[in-house]
């Protein structure tokens, strides 16, 4: 007889209205039914060996993942560095009973199947270890935005080890996006942005 799927509320609902609920016992098959259906498409599913994640970003999750996207494929683009995003796009390996989506990915000079960088905004901590997944996917690095700082690990061997610089795009000074996704006005974060990477080209 199969376990009955267990509901685990991870925490009460958070002043910024991000929720999260914590599922066990789910089936694989369950959660790929979860996750490709239509009504689910405004949450993010994290799945390991069973445990299924489910959240609902918060207003503040979600300006900051998307400024931050605008700010890192603006710096590309005024440089001239072939970034090719995948959004929140789903990664799931049913040999390994994984599946996730991360905030933002993406990879650098070609479109491949496993991005070079993901990256995660965090406004309250889920329960399952994502790291797990995105080593067995193969992701070189993964950037975690929290506090309104960046913490940028790289995939040595078989575990992710902080790095002080990325080498995917060690041209990017990650403070510099901080500093502009910490700005309230976007567009003109954007616009003041641009002209700081063109004012340092041109000198």
């Amino acid at each position: 007889m199969a376990a009955a799927t267990t509901l685990f509320p991870v925490h009460a609902p958070s002043p910024a209205d991000e929720q999260r609920i914590l599922l066990s016992n789910v089936p694989w098959a369950t959660y790929v039914v979860l996750r490709d259906s239509v009504d689910s498409s405004g949450v993010r599913m994290t799945y390991l060996k069973g445990w299924l994640e489910i959240m609902s970003p918060s207003r503040e999750h979600e300006v900051d993942k998307t400024q931050i996207a605008r700010l890192l494929e603006l710096f590309c683009l005024e440089r001239d560095i072939p970034l090719y995003g995948y959004g929140s796009t789903t990664f799931r390996r049913e040999e390994h009973e994984q599946g996730l989506e991360p905030d933002e990915c993406y990879c650098r000079g070609a479109n491949r199947e496993t991005p070079d960088i993901a990256l995660e905004v965090v406004v309250t901590r889920g329960a399952i270890d994502k790291l797990v997944i995105y080593r067995d996917l193969g992701v070189r690095e993964v950037w975690i935005f929290e506090d309104g700082r960046f913490r940028l690990l790289g995939l040595r061997g078989a575990a992710y080890e902080v790095i002080e610089t990325s080498g995917v795009l060690p041209e990017i000074d990650l403070a510099r996006i901080a500093h502009y996704a910490a700005q309230e006005d976007q567009h003109a974060a954007l616009r003041a942005f641009r002209d700081e990477l063109r004012a340092r080209a041109a000198t």
